[in-house]
């Protein structure tokens, strides 16, 4: 339950098969680190059913269960890591819950009805915050980044299919008090709010648009190559101040683009093509690219080439990547013949979404350098011929451990290795090395081979604790296996049982503008660890040289470090920003990889040079609405966002009429950025027009709004009788009457088809006797209503 404490907690459930439900659950304790178990149940409710155990992640012995909401909607609060329990009922159903990262006491609770709720007590009382929450797509406030530390990011779902990203307190979240930091409609399921950045999407007229917010400055677009045409976008990482992002392009299916970024997150340039993508468990996308913990920049990456799946590996962020050697001896020690580039070793990259397995690839903070995967050597990635090959030097170079799929385990700070057999089939060994794969002992943890479920390896400071649980066959129960590792580590180690070694990239001593030395312990010296025992003896910085640079947006490489302008990219024009009288940085085509610690030697000739700003005519002018849309209502704000793709803002008039006679006039963009808001008061369809102008040019933007008031009542209009082969004339009433342009949709008789007028009256021939039904829809907007009427249809007309 929390760093060194003795406490285990499982919850089981039993899943009755005929009703499709769980119908039991049992909270079994342990506080000898899993040695004995006391059942639970009398204290929680014999009869309560529960459906999920929460640890606190501050304050790990505080400890939250919630109940089966189909049994009822309650909820179990722990202070004493588990021993006792308040209940408490709840009025609304928790579907997930989100703890503060600072604040023990926090909570968001998000609904089955995807309402969102607060508490501050730990659970103990809630408060509503607001509704039509979309899921997973609400985040606590970032210290240092967010004024307030109860300010909690929502992405809300408006009832016309669009979203809204909006921010409040938890205890002020009314009307009066929300923000909306972005003034458009967003993409449903889009925000991510994600250490210094955020991200939203906005489609418009069928293409994205992608936003950040940097250290939550006012929003910029994504700038990604011109030829770019995005239909999916990940965020896979923030770290160190830069984004990591997968690009879907339009003729992809199965791979993605993977991008890199600046500092603010704004402009990203292609780090490499074609990277493999695949579905997860829960259809969630998973692409195949790996970060090596425990050493910056380096990154495994599996890319489709002609139909084949290769890894590479890049040691700078991914300027450079290459195939990996594949080990010069197999398992057996004769000799491996594989030459570059036509065979290497090649690496399943999927971590576990298991947290109870291993996964197919594991690297640890705490071991750096050491990394073990399921892959094998020849031509392409294989799915079946497989084996698990370890890495010692941060991916350099590599040995095979096992010529079969095993899940492995970094025990005591990554000191020793722990392997079981990935199999279907029952177990009863496992193998631990103190030499980083050179030697296994074999260890029986079972007396009856055991179906392994999964295992919860504990590797504190002063315990070396596993627990495998699985069954003994598939009617048995759970059985758990405590396996206690203290008593063949005989000592604990000192500065002898130390050896140092220096990361290298294929020789080469600078790995991100630095030359490192880790210490770990000598291969065999079956000692513990301890928390501090690995990591960087010397650090020291290199000299700026052509690997630490990549290409900056707008450039390409060419050749092994030349940077050259795209084809799509002009140097000499400054951004928008840029006003006359004031610098800006011309880039030289260069940009140095973030978190590269270089210093001197080439780094003043590729930084950027400032120079004073030309002034620019304004070009690409567009007026688009903040949700995208053509429609706006009569009486309501119509929100209107001038955006211009070349020119000086700061000295660019601007002015907008309406089409109702109404224009406004403003000096610069400044005072619009948030939008143009307008209210009409009639329907109709109106001609918008934007105009921007300064001392070197003019442009013109036109959008054609339709402003609709709600079609209320229609009354159709039709004679009782009418003559065969001769016209009637047929109309529509509609209320109120002031209602702009409307459509008009009409059937006669059994016709599919409608015709379609933007008059309320039509002349129409019936050509057969009999009784005929004529329907009518109006639609003005959202908003579409009917009527229908029958007509007698005869020969000729007789008077009484």
């Amino acid at each position: 339950s929390g760093h060194n404490s003795s406490v285990i907690l499982i919850l089981t459930k039993l899943y009755d098969f005929n009703l499709g439900s769980v119908t039991e659950s049992s909270l079994w304790r342990s506080t000898d680190y899993g040695t004995t178990y006391e059942k639970l149940n009398d204290k929680v409710g014999l009869k309560t059913v529960l459906s999920y155990l929460y640890v606190n992640p501050t304050n790990k012995r505080k400890i939250m269960l919630l109940s089966d909401p189909e049994m009822e909607s309650s909820i179990l609060i722990s202070s004493d890591e588990g021993a006792t329990y308040q209940k408490y009922r709840l009025t609304f159903y928790i579907q997930s819950l989100l703890f503060h990262p600072k604040q023990e006491d926090w909570v968001l609770a998000y609904s089955l009805d995807q309402k969102l709720y607060s508490s501050m007590d730990f659970g103990r009382r809630w408060q509503l915050m607001h509704e039509r929450i979309t899921p997973n797509r609400f985040y606590w406030s970032v210290a240092g980044l967010d004024k307030e530390a109860d300010l909690v990011h929502m992405e809300v779902r408006t009832t016309d299919g669009y979203a809204h990203y909006l921010t409040c307190r938890i205890q002020e979240c009314a009307e009066t008090t929300r923000s909306g930091p972005f003034a458009r409609s967003i993409d449903i399921s889009s925000l991510v709010v994600q250490d210094e950045y955020i991200f939203i999407q906005v489609t418009t007229g069928g293409r994205a648009s992608y936003y950040v917010s940097y250290r939550r400055e006012a929003f910029a677009q994504i700038k990604l190559p011109k030829y770019s045409l995005p239909k999916d976008m990940h965020i896979i990482s923030t770290d160190e101040n830069q984004v990591f992002a997968a690009v879907q392009e339009w003729n992809q299916n199965d791979t993605y683009n993977l991008y890199i970024s600046d500092t603010r997150g704004i402009y990203f340039t292609l780090a490499m093509e074609n990277i493999k993508s695949s579905r997860g468990l829960m259809g969630n996308i998973i692409i195949e690219l790996y970060e090596v913990a425990g050493i910056k920049g380096i990154f495994l990456a599996n890319k489709k080439v002609e139909d084949q799946v290769k890894t590479y590996i890049t040691y700078n962020k991914g300027r450079d990547w290459r195939l990996l050697q594949a080990p010069d001896v197999d398992l057996h020690g004769s000799p491996v013949h594989c030459l570059l580039p036509f065979c290497s070793l090649h690496l399943h990259l999927q971590i576990s979404e298991n947290p109870y397995s291993s996964g197919r690839i594991s690297s640890k903070e705490t071991a750096p350098g050491l990394v073990v995967a399921t892959g094998n050597i020849g031509p392409e990635l294989s799915y079946t011929d497989i084996g698990v090959f370890i890495s010692s030097d941060g991916g350099n170079t590599w040995r095979q451990i096992f010529d079969e799929e095993y899940n492995v385990w970094f025990l005591d700070w990554g000191g020793a290795l722990v392997a079981m057999k990935h199999t279907p089939l029952p177990v009863r060994h496992l193998w631990v090395s103190f030499d980083e794969g050179h030697s296994w002992d074999k260890y029986g943890f079972t007396s009856v081979p055991l179906f392994v479920d999964g295992a919860l390896v504990e590797a504190g400071v002063e315990t070396q604790i596993m627990t495998v649980f699985g069954h003994f066959s598939l009617r048995s129960e759970w059985q758990l296996v405590k396996v206690d590792y203290k008593s063949i580590f005989s000592r604990r180690c000192n500065k002898e049982d130390y050896q140092t070694w220096h990361l290298l990239n294929q020789g080469e001593p600078c790995v991100m503008g630095e030359r490192k030395i880790f210490k770990k312990r000598k291969p065999g010296a079956q000692c513990a660890l301890g928390r501090d025992s690995s990591g960087t003896v010397v650090s020291e910085p290199c000299v700026c040289a052509d690997w630490d640079f990549e290409c900056d947006y707008g450039y390409e490489r060419h050749g092994e470090s030349q940077c050259v302008p795209a084809f799509w990219y002009n140097p000499a024009s400054p951004s928008k920003d840029c006003s006359l009288g004031q610098s800006y940085l011309n880039s030289t085509g260069y940009r140095r990889i973030v978190s590269n610690n270089c210093t001197d030697g080439l780094r003043e000739k590729y930084t950027a040079k400032a120079q004073m700003c030309p002034g620019k005519a304004p070009r690409g002018l567009h007026v688009v609405t903040t949700d995208g849309r053509l429609v706006a209502e009569q009486g309501h704000n119509a929100t209107f966002i001038i955006l211009m793709e070349e020119g000086d803002l700061q000295r660019t008039n601007i002015q907008l009429d309406f089409g109702d006679g109404i224009a406004v006039s403003y000096a610069n963009f400044s005072p619009i950025e948030d939008g143009i808001k307008h209210v009409y008061k009639s329907a109709g369809i109106f001609q918008v027009t934007a105009y921007a102008e300064n001392n070197l040019g003019s442009d013109t933007a036109v959008l054609f709004l339709h402003v609709v008031c709600p079609v209320e009542h229609v009354h159709l209009r039709v004679p009782f009788v009418a003559i065969r082969n001769k016209e009637v004339n047929i109309s529509a009433v509609v209320w109120p009457s002031q209602l702009g342009t409307l459509t008009y949709f009409w059937w006669f008789g059994n016709s599919t088809k409608p015709l379609i007028t933007l008059d309320s009256s039509i002349s129409f021939t019936f050509l057969a006797e009999g009784t005929n039904t004529i329907t009518v829809q109006v639609a003005a907007g959202n908003a579409l209503i009917q009527d229908t009427k029958d007509i007698a249809v005869h020969e000729y007309f007789q008077s009484q």
